[in-house]
């Protein structure tokens, strides 16, 4: 294992770690929203749905002892994301510091440069989506179990809405951009596979924005009430 920290010193290496890291955590963020999707199915399968992801492994091992262990492998994957993101960023602001005349797509570049600011948005989304759905500390009406009631009275609030749907376009950016440069990374940056993949990255990032802009929208509207 002596040749792993030299590669991951170097450039590829760190590519490969975001790739790889990315595929977990896009698979998470795929996961999470057809899970949310059974809002739209009512209180009782949105806590059913809760009710199986802390009890999932039972009786094999204890309650929440696997959700426990896939939230850890999501923290790990998330900072050593992070953390190759900041290493690339420092070493192509290095060897070229001075950007390029002529760049690729306009709407790539822009998704491109959405990425720093967008990864600190979705970063306090995410410690503030804990604070508030998870452990309740910011939630004004919070019940413990009650995901459906949770969700229904958290979206109620408006200002709570608009963050939440500011941060999924900052999300829905960074997924187009990310998605993108994983398969660059992995190799598969060649004329006949562009096409596809700059269509799977839109498809991709356009359905989880919306799919998730959609649960405080509906909340907003009247169409999703309150149990």
């Amino acid at each position: 294992m002596a040749w792993f920290p030299d590669l991951y010193r170097s450039a590829v290496g760190k590519k490969a770690v975001m790739a790889a890291t990315g595929i977990v955590l896009f698979a998470f963020v795929l996961g999470h929203f057809l899970g949310n999707l059974k809002l739209y199915l009512g209180p009782a399968a949105l806590n059913t749905y809760s009710r199986f992801l802390h009890t999932v492994g039972e009786p094999v091992v204890p309650a929440n002892v696997l959700l426990w262990a896939v939230r850890l492998v999501l923290i790990g994957c998330a900072v050593l994301h992070v953390w190759a993101a900041w290493q690339l960023s420092r070493v192509s602001r290095a060897a070229r510091p001075d950007a390029y005349v002529a760049g690729t797509r306009i709407h790539t570049t822009y998704a491109s440069r959405t990425m720093r600011w967008g990864g600190v948005i979705i970063l306090l989304f995410v410690i503030y989506h804990l604070l508030h759905f998870t452990w309740g500390t910011v939630h004004p009406s919070f019940l413990p179990g009650d995901v459906y009631h949770n969700v229904v009275t958290g979206f109620q609030v408006w200002w709570v809405s608009l963050f939440y749907i500011a941060a999924q376009v900052a999300l829905g950016f960074h997924l187009y951009h990310g998605l993108w440069s994983m398969f660059q990374s992995l190799g598969w940056n060649h004329p006949r596979f562009n096409l596809w993949r700059n269509g799977f990255a839109h498809a991709f990032a356009w359905i989880i924005t919306l799919g998730n802009v959609s649960f405080p929208v509906a909340v907003l509207s009247g169409l999703v009430r309150p149990a």
